[in-house]
């Protein structure tokens, strides 16, 4: 049986997190497979790769969500990210420590969001697709930080306090990139509806540049399924 495909949803409504991109897209599939009722959540930021808005929704229409919603956010009106700054420019080759494509408390906005939503449809699980394999540097897609994220939920909320316990689901955490889309192609994903890249055009074309571009590459290279990643040339 493929990562993440037991059979323990039963029914339940869950709150997806969906960017777009693969990983996310893989933990809908995956969330599905387990029997779970898909209620996707994604965010417009302010980030310059608007076209994964339009990838979330496509995917999440293709695995068969019960409801998208987007939530309008305003991190660009503070800025610190080469996502929200269109002054900084998205670095296009490797970068060491934590990179200026990292936006500032964006999973701990997002996670709370989520948080938030699942209360109200009465959901006790939430999936996010970090990783801690292949994470680019990224404080806030470790485990630490995740246990961290549920224990505060757990004290935070009316669910939490009347022993509705919600559990943040990582299904990604510990796979390789090849490892990710091998599970993906196994549930049925169609990756050609994503997209991963920060400075993708409106049509949703990668630059083939930048981190997250290298890792999606080699992610499909190290899985030996053909890339159908569209570049700008």
């Amino acid at each position: 049986m493929s990562p993440g495909t037991e059979q323990v949803g039963s029914g339940r409504r869950a709150v997806i997190l969906v960017s777009g991109g693969l990983d996310s897209t893989t933990v809908l599939a995956m969330a599905r497979a387990q029997g779970y009722q898909c209620y996707t959540l994604s965010f417009d930021y302010g980030q310059r790769h608007r076209a994964e808005l339009l990838a979330a929704a496509r995917a999440s229409a293709a695995l068969g969500d019960v409801e998208h919603k987007v939530v309008t956010l305003n991190l660009d009106s503070i800025g610190g990210s080469a996502l929200t700054d269109m002054a900084i420019a998205v670095p296009e080759q490797e970068t060491t420590g934590i990179p200026i494509t990292y936006v500032p408390a964006r999973n701990t906005v997002f996670l709370s969001i989520a948080l938030g939503w699942a209360e109200v449809l009465g959901a006790n699980d939430i999936f996010i697709g970090v990783n801690a394999v292949d994470y680019s540097g990224y404080p806030d897609c470790r485990p630490e930080y995740i246990a961290a994220f549920e224990t505060m939920a757990n004290l935070a909320t009316r669910a939490g306090v009347e022993g509705q316990k919600l559990t943040i689901h990582t299904p990604l955490m510990r796979l390789s990139k090849g490892d990710i889309i091998r599970a993906g192609a196994a549930l049925g994903v169609d990756y050609a509806l994503t997209v991963s890249c920060y400075q993708a055009t409106e049509q949703g074309l990668a630059c083939g540049k930048c981190d997250s571009c290298r890792l999606r590459s080699e992610g499909f290279r190290q899985a030996g399924v053909t890339d159908p990643t569209r570049y700008r040339s």
